[in-house]
C-alpha cells in the first residue's frame, strides 16, 4: 500500500469510530462504515448522521478539517439510545425482524418468539416496519438496563 493509501484508511478508520455505529441508513448510505469512505473522499457531507446528532458532526468537521455545521434534521430526529424489545405475547415468529436487523442482534426461529440481545441492538429502528404485528417497541437504552 502507498503511503496516501495509509493515511487514507487512517481517516476512514477515524470517521467510523467517531460515527454512532447504529447502521441504521439515515445517513443514505448502508451503515456507517460506507458512511466514513464516502466523507473521506469528499463525497458527502459531516451532517448526514442523525443518530450522532449535532455533537457527531462537530466531531467528523473537526476530523476533516471543514467548518463545523448541524446535522441535518431532514434526515430523521436525533434521539438518546434506544434498543428494541418485542413484545412475547404478540410476537408471532415470522423472522422479518431478524431479516431486517443490520447488527445480528434478533434471535430466533420460524414460528418461534424472538429476541433481541440488547447489548447488540444499535436502535436503529429498522426492525419496526418489518415486523407485520408490531411486537417490537423501543425502549430508552437506560431503561432497559435498569430492568435487566
Amino acid at each position: 500500500m502507498r503511503n496516501d493509501e495509509d493515511g487514507g484508511l487512517a481517516l476512514i478508520e477515524r470517521l467510523d469510530r467517531l460515527l454512532p455505529q447504529t447502521q441504521c441508513g439515515q445517513c443514505g448510505y448502508p451503515g456507517c462504515r460506507p458512511y466514513a469512505e464516502a466523507m473521506s473522499r469528499s463525497e458527502a457531507g459531516v451532517d448526514h448522521c442523525p443518530p450522532g446528532g449535532d455533537a457527531g458532526a462537530r466531531a467528523l468537521a473537526h476530523a476533516l478539517g471543514v467548518p463545523a455545521r448541524p446535522y441535518d434534521r431532514s434526515r430523521g430526529a436525533h434521539k438518546p439510545p434506544q434498543v428494541a424489545v418485542v413484545v412475547e405475547a404478540d410476537c408471532i415468529g415470522c423472522t422479518k425482524c431478524i431479516q431486517a436487523c443490520p447488527v445480528d442482534a434478533i434471535i430466533g426461529g420460524a414460528k418461534h418468539m424472538h429476541v433481541v440481545i440488547e447489548p447488540l441492538c444499535t436502535g436503529c429502528e429498522l426492525c419496526l416496519p418489518a415486523c407485520p404485528v408490531d411486537c417490537i417497541v423501543l425502549l430508552p437504552a437506560t431503561a432497559v438496563e435498569a430492568t435487566a
